[in-house]
């Protein structure tokens, strides 16, 4: 096992050494704190933070993984249908995928919904380590959930009232939702702001045009969501609301300097870190004056540079979709994920075509074979994500086709109280 991993395993305890800001803390960071600074960490812990004792700690799974395993971990990815199909089945058996996204087409009712979520996860009970189960549901046009549940209105329309407390009851509805369904986590909140009104994706998908209404009810939502016990993905880093161009079809390019950014677009993802954020979602983006080789979600400078190190953020990184327009139409799936782990992304997202997970598996593998990536890098990834899974305590467990009444009567009550 790397130098890195004997130096985790060196230190007692797992969770509960988090890092103040975020909750999670780096293999590198277990080398070179401080005793005073863990035990700090560790004051500040709180109770979901803490894994169990004994040989079933993430660390322990860590060092006892293969190198596929891990690289499996680092895949999150779609299916197709609305039933587990021996496609998926293999993917999770075999590859050990960490992961599922659903989108609309993989739902057709509730009780279709749940089945689905409740055979995935079965297929992985041989695997160590649980799924996490992944959706896009913001409220307003993005919403997965079927018709059985009542309806969230968008970040928009909740901006509109410029309620704190309102995006915090948002977020709790939102969890309860996915919960309900077996799911463990949300690609949510939007923290882009709805700067340029041409945008053809974001729009009322954000709280607002300010980096203060933003701020403000995005970390709201966000704490809402995690209170429920749901992974809140924060996303589009650095920032999709000036774009004029849809990122499924084509790369936007914005040409704003680094001061012009800072001053708007990176305002909500700093203060989300502030306030502990778990995951990032990283778009594809090209901007220019930070990177004029490659899109955000492939950039050392924008995601090893300037979230890592500048912003201070040690949770998990996610890339958005790889098989978005904005990266096929420009670069191999092989060389986009190679570059992305390089860059410093823990999760890859390949959310369309078993073909195009396994040629990301193979790339990967085949850079740490062949030196191009260190192990040592892979496992920096992996534990970011072992410690995420061991934060929430996420299972397998299968879920029961909920009753919803209780929920979409307090989500029918909440909506209403955004009129008054």
């Amino acid at each position: 096992m790397t130098a890195v991993l004997t130096g985790l395993l060196a230190i007692s305890g797992c969770a509960g050494n988090t890092n103040v800001q975020t909750g999670i803390i780096s293999p590198t960071d277990y080398i070179t704190a401080s005793p005073s600074a863990t035990a700090t960490a560790t004051a500040t812990a709180t109770p979901m933070q803490s894994a169990a004792s004994g040989s079933d700690t993430f660390e322990s799974k860590l060092a006892n993984m293969t190198l596929e395993e891990k690289i499996g971990q680092m895949l999150l990815v779609g299916i197709d249908g609305t039933t587990l199909d021996a496609q998926a089945k293999r993917m999770i058996a075999e590859d050990k995928i960490g992961g599922i996204i659903l989108y609309k087409d993989n739902i057709s009712n509730l009780k279709g919904m749940v089945s689905l979520i409740n055979d995935l996860k079965k297929s992985n009970a041989e695997n160590p380590v649980p799924l996490f189960m992944s959706v896009d549901q913001e409220g307003g046009k993005v919403s997965r959930m079927p018709d059985e549940y009542a309806t969230i209105p968008s970040n928009g329309s909740v901006g509109a009232a410029d309620n704190s407390g309102a995006a915090g009851t948002m977020g709790k509805l939102l969890a309860r939702e996915l919960l309900s369904a077996g799911f463990n986590m949300d690609f949510a909140p939007v923290l882009d702001i709805n700067s340029n009104p041409d945008n053809p994706v974001i729009g009322d998908r954000s709280f607002g045009n300010t980096a203060d209404l933003v701020s403000r009810l995005g970390i709201a939502e966000m704490k809402g969501i995690a209170s429920e016990g749901v992974v809140p993905v924060v996303k589009h880093f650095p920032g999709h609301g000036d774009t004029s161009v849809d990122s499924h079809l084509e790369l936007p390019v914005v040409n704003k300097t680094a001061a012009q950014l800072a001053k708007l677009e990176w305002q909500p993802f700093e203060a989300a870190i502030q306030e502990n954020a778990d995951a990032v979602m990283v778009a594809h983006i090209l901007f220019p004056e930070l990177d004029s080789d490659k899109p955000a979600s492939l950039s050392r400078a924008i995601i090893g540079k300037l979230l890592r190190e500048e912003m201070g953020f040690q949770g998990v990184v996610i890339t958005d979709d790889l098989t978005m327009g904005a990266i096929t139409e420009h670069y191999t799936l092989a060389a986009a994920a190679v570059d992305t782990v390089q860059a410093g992304s823990d999760i890859l997202l390949v959310a369309h075509e078993y073909g195009n997970e396994q040629a990301v598996r193979k790339a990967l593998l085949a850079s740490v074979q062949s030196g191009t990536i260190k192990e040592s890098r892979i496992d920096e990834s992996v534990y970011r994500i072992l410690a995420l899974k061991d934060k929430y305590r996420l299972t397998d467990q299968p879920t029961a086709v909920p009753d919803l009444r209780k929920l979409n009567q307090d989500i029918t009550s909440w909506r209403s109280s955004l009129t008054k």
